[in-house]
């Protein structure tokens, strides 16, 4: 039996096709059991895993644009609205006018939608520091950096911009709102 945790050296930086070929299976149980607690609360509610995302960004930057949402979760506007329209008609998302363009429809979370995505995001926020904790080392810092080379370099920019936004932000405060 292969040991998953202790993969053979292959002598350079990158895995052999038979290791990458476990990471690759690691990262689909991985990915299934990271999304199986929240897809069981959203379950709860009516709800799948494209309202979870809505929740999290919109909750990570309050007053973002439905176009800025569109562009992070490259969804159709039509798949985008239907989630938009249950979140908001059961409280969870409210929109405002912009600003300066009153054609931008400017998204926040409802107290409610805020309680929602906190309660989403505690079992994975537990996953992910128990298994950054039991890998040792500088495990958090490694699985950051191979995370964001996996994006495609044409993405990397606007995402590391993304994080870093969203991270001034901070948890509970209302950015742009």
């Amino acid at each position: 039996m292969a040991d998953v945790i202790s993969a053979p050296e292959t002598g350079g930086d990158a895995p052999s096709d038979q290791e990458t070929v476990a990471l690759i299976e690691l990262l689909f149980f991985a990915y299934r059991d990271f999304v199986s607690d929240p897809d069981e609360i959203l379950s709860q509610f009516g709800f799948g895993r494209a309202h979870h995302r809505v929740l999290h960004f919109v909750g990570r930057d309050p007053g973002m644009t439905v176009q800025q949402l569109l562009d992070i979760l490259r969804i159709t506007k039509q798949s985008l609205g239907r989630v938009l329209k249950e979140l908001i008609d059961k409280g969870y998302v409210f929109q405002k006018e912009g600003e300066s363009d009153r054609r931008q429809r400017l998204l926040y979370l409802t107290e409610a939608g805020e309680e929602l995505r906190q309660r989403l995001m505690r079992p994975q926020m537990n996953r992910i520091r128990r298994a950054v904790s039991l890998a040792g080392g500088n495990a958090g810092l490694v699985y950051r950096k191979v995370l964001y080379h996996m994006v495609s370099p044409e993405n990397r920019e606007a995402v590391r911009d993304w994080i870093d936004r969203a991270s001034l932000l901070g948890e509970g405060e209302k950015g742009r709102g």
